[in-house]
């Protein structure tokens, strides 16, 4: 039985001649890779430079971890909301517009950050880099789809895909390092700085939309593309998946710094901002879960991420920092396949509303970091690390639990469906 949304095309395609089209091997080709590149490590370095400094940001403003937290679940819960809006605010005003607007002024904000006399102000100012941000990942896929020849697109995702996970890394990285030998400032304008020029990068190499054109949006029908994926059988569950995997996955990178850097371990900040170099090993595992979920069948694949997940928690309540290290390892291993499984399975359902398929599961996504990762802090404040674990463990054992019931949901017919933005633009 096709679960589908059914849906009724609202717009139809442009007509262009395939030579207006992007190739690979092609000077405006390299021009646009370099482009996503940047903007991808823009977008996420500059998001998650704050992460490695919650325990810096205790100390200097004498805060919870509960409280310190905020600065990226803020963040991130307006980021959430936001990306429902921005690919229709980029129909009205333009790709490269939009794109450019959000990376230069997220980065100025970045900066701004880094001179905040006070929490409340800091606070502020990340709140306000949550609406910024939501600019490019939303609108990023969308510029690559009508640009891009078919046979160049995957290539083209696949660089702004490298340039996000490098972001993701090197933002946390780089603010965690810089810290421990400068400060929480020097770390944070090192990435805004970082940002900044990434973004003028961005502006001066991505070529101009050439088969953009302005629509208004039409209220109705999204509305009605909206309610649909709630009559779907797996879809609700699947955003349900995505708020679970990134809100169990943020909390423990929220918190592992104060465990580390507190005794008996009474680790550096320098250490602690390397061990995120982990997060390499999510480039392998969402390509080789990817297409493992896509051989076998994602209902008979997802449930091993979350399994991942919640044995690397366990990892993490042991002593030895060797143990804490392999079960963080699992967790990122497990995070991003089940990201990548997830992620390419709601584009599947979603038929014809899957741009709305889209936003909805980046929707639920980030709003997992923002929620889980915020509350996490609550558990650390009572209880310190296995507070933690214990939280991140219930939110992965009801992913576990959810992912054995999708294995009975009644698969789509099989057919073949382009890559959905959410599965290959966004990165924790």
């Amino acid at each position: 039985m096709d679960t589908s949304i059914p849906t009724q095309a609202t717009n139809h395609p442009v007509a262009w001649s395939a030579e207006d089209l992007i190739r690979h091997g092609t000077p405006v080709f390299k021009r646009t890779n370099l482009a996503l590149f940047a903007a991808g490590l823009a977008t996420f370095g500059l998001l998650y430079c704050v992460q490695p400094l919650m325990p810096q940001f205790s100390q200097h403003y004498g805060i919870s971890a509960a409280a310190s937290a905020l600065s990226l679940s803020l963040t991130t819960g307006v980021l959430a909301f936001a990306m429902l809006f921005a690919g229709g605010v980029s129909d009205a005003l333009g790709r490269k517009s939009v794109m450019v607007a959000s990376l230069l002024s997220s980065a100025v904000l970045v900066l701004l950050t880094a001179l905040m006399p006070n929490w409340y102000a800091l606070l502020a100012i990340r709140t306000l880099l949550g609406l910024t941000l939501s600019g490019l990942p939303a609108v990023a896929m969308t510029y690559l789809t009508e640009e891009m020849h078919a046979d160049s697109i995957g290539l083209g995702m696949g660089l702004y895909i490298s340039g996000s996970a490098v972001g993701g890394m090197s933002g946390r990285l780089i603010s965690g390092v810089v810290a421990d030998y400068l400060g929480w400032r020097a770390g944070v304008g090192v990435v805004g700085v970082i940002g900044l020029i990434s973004g003028l990068v961005f502006w001066q190499s991505l070529p101009p939309s050439r088969h953009f054109h302005p629509k208004p949006l039409q209220w109705r029908a999204l509305y009605a593309r909206f309610a649909g994926m709630f009559r779907d059988a797996g879809l609700p569950w699947l955003f349900v998946e995505g708020f679970l995997l990134l809100g169990g996955f943020v909390t423990v990178y929220n918190y592992l710094g104060y465990r580390l850097m507190a005794p008996p371990y009474r680790l550096s900040q320098t250490v602690v901002g390397l061990i995120f170099a982990i997060y390499l090993i999510g480039t392998f595992s969402s390509a080789w879960m990817g297409h493992l979920g896509g051989k076998l069948g994602r209902r008979k694949v997802l449930w091993t991420a979350f399994a991942l997940m919640l044995l690397g928690t366990a990892c993490t309540m042991m002593a030895s920092v060797w143990l804490i290290i392999l079960g963080i390892t699992a967790i990122t291993f497990g995070f991003f396949g089940g990201h990548s499984i997830v992620s390419s399975w709601v584009g599947r359902r979603g038929g014809a509303a899957k741009a709305q398929a889209s936003s909805m599961y980046l929707f639920s996504y980030y709003m997992g970091s923002s929620v889980a990762g915020a509350s996490g802090g609550l558990f650390y404040e009572a209880h310190g690390w296995n507070g933690v674990a214990w939280f991140v463990g219930v939110l992965v054992l009801a992913g576990l639990l959810i992912a054995l019931w999708l294995y009975r949901l009644q698969p789509l017919p099989q057919i073949v469906t382009p890559p959905t933005p959410m599965s290959k633009g966004a990165m924790p």
